[in-house]
């Protein structure tokens, strides 16, 4: 059973103009399969096969002239001796549709994508299965609320359902084409990770110590990136937790989300937040065993707004746009009051997300809540102190059923319209 790609027609268009494509994403999201799929009669080779790898390794230039054009390369990170090779050969003829790559390791594999295939290549990711997807969904624009957005993700409307066991079940292609245990399928992907893509990138002596760095790391998703509170958890230094962060993102299990500030907010935090890829393996690494006592737990807001971050980011990325110069999230020490059980408190503004396109700063709130109201958008009058960059509608992102105007430059937008 093969679930139907977003990503499909902007693969096909690309490779028509390009000398080659690569599909970077993270280990099992299904890289390898729709380049199958969508080209079954091209030649497959991979680097999980050692007898092939030795080969591209000792001699690049013969292994690449005794591959036919075009042919599909899994996990080409393995064998980086070849990219020298595969500009020589994307050069000849003037031909288009030469290679199609993959790599996990998007960031390791970009300086070598620079360096040697610049101008020839185009770089696309692939992450897990969206609800888009799972759902048989033909739209393919990205998340922004404004009335164009919204009014065309309507005519694409269905209801997405059993969400908290979506939640937690993650949205590996195989936890959905299968009928593949969740522990087992985690178990064993933490497993494979950190005995193929960890020690490519360094080597632990502790991998205890890295196990325990994991389900730390888990039990902080959508929060503030705090090294030293890691570390002193985990048991080792802060240096070893930003290389072992660097390398959870590296191999596109966790974005950090960067913060907002500009000159006119004075008063921002620059503390970036953490957020899982998957919200399955984050559960699995965190200890929860089942969607219900996740859904009723302390940690399910945390989750659900990890959920719909993630969903937001596939909408980008499906559509072959980057989104990491689009979306940021804001922290401020502008206190705001509020009332909590009757009195009056003050709290520090934040912004879950913020989208910025074409000089206009979106702001979007993510709640559990299925009782919305404006006091939850608060935070976003701060950004009308940016007098550079205007402020359009903002959203409220829930469990509404229904969408909603809480005023003109305000909506409540059910999570089916991401």
């Amino acid at each position: 059973m093969y679930i139907k790609r977003n990503i499909e027609s902007v693969l096909k268009q690309r490779a028509k103009n390009s000398r080659c494509i690569l599909v970077t994403g993270a280990r099992q999201v299904g890289k390898s399969t729709l380049l199958k799929t969508l080209y079954p009669n091209v030649r497959y080779v991979t680097f999980d096969d050692k007898l092939l790898l030795n080969s591209a390794i000792e001699d690049p230039k013969l292994f690449l002239k005794n591959l036919p054009k075009p042919s599909i390369i899994d996990e080409v990170q393995y064998a980086s001796e070849i990219f020298p090779y595969l500009k020589i050969e994307c050069d000849r003829q003037g031909m288009y549709e030469n290679y199609y790559l993959t790599g996990s390791q998007q960031m390791r594999l970009m300086s070598k994508v620079q360096e040697s295939l610049a101008g020839r290549v185009s770089i696309l990711e692939l992450q897990n299965l969206s609800l888009r997807e799972l759902n048989g969904i033909d739209f393919n624009c990205h998340f922004v609320p404004t009335e164009e957005y919204i009014s065309e993700r309507e005519r694409h409307l269905k209801p997405y359902d059993h969400l908290w066991q979506i939640i937690h079940r993650g949205l590996y292609p195989e936890m959905h084409v299968t009928k593949r245990d969740w522990q087992d399928f985690y178990s064993s992907y933490v497993r494979t990770y950190l005995e193929r893509d960890i020690k490519e990138e360094i080597e632990i002596k502790d991998s205890l110590a890295f196990t325990r760095f994991l389900s730390a790391v888990a039990a902080r998703t959508a929060q503030m990136l705090n090294y030293a509170s890691i570390a002193q958890e985990v048991g080792v230094t802060q240096a070893t937790i930003k290389n072992w962060v660097s390398v959870l993102e590296r191999t596109g299990v966790i974005f950090i989300l960067q913060p907002y500030y500009s000159s006119h907010l004075t008063r921002a935090i620059k503390t970036p937040k953490l957020y899982f890829r998957d919200t399955g393996l984050a559960c699995y690494l965190s200890k929860w065993n089942n969607a219900e006592a996740l859904e009723q737990s302390a940690v399910a807001g945390n989750m659900f707004e990890t959920f719909v971050i993630s969903e937001i980011l596939k909408s980008f990325s499906n559509e072959g746009t980057d989104y990491t110069f689009h979306v940021f999230y804001y922290r401020g020490k502008d206190k705001k009051r509020i009332k909590e059980n009757g009195e009056s408190v003050e709290e520090e503004s934040e912004i879950d997300l913020i989208i910025e396109e074409n000089g206009t700063l979106y702001p979007i709130e993510i709640k559990k809540s299925a009782s919305p109201n404006k006091a939850m958008a608060s935070a976003f009058e701060v950004l009308d102190k940016d007098i550079d960059k205007k402020r359009g509608m903002g959203a409220i992102v829930c469990l509404y059923d229904n969408k909603l105007y809480l005023a003109d430059d305000l909506i409540v937008l059910p999570i089916e319209y991401i």
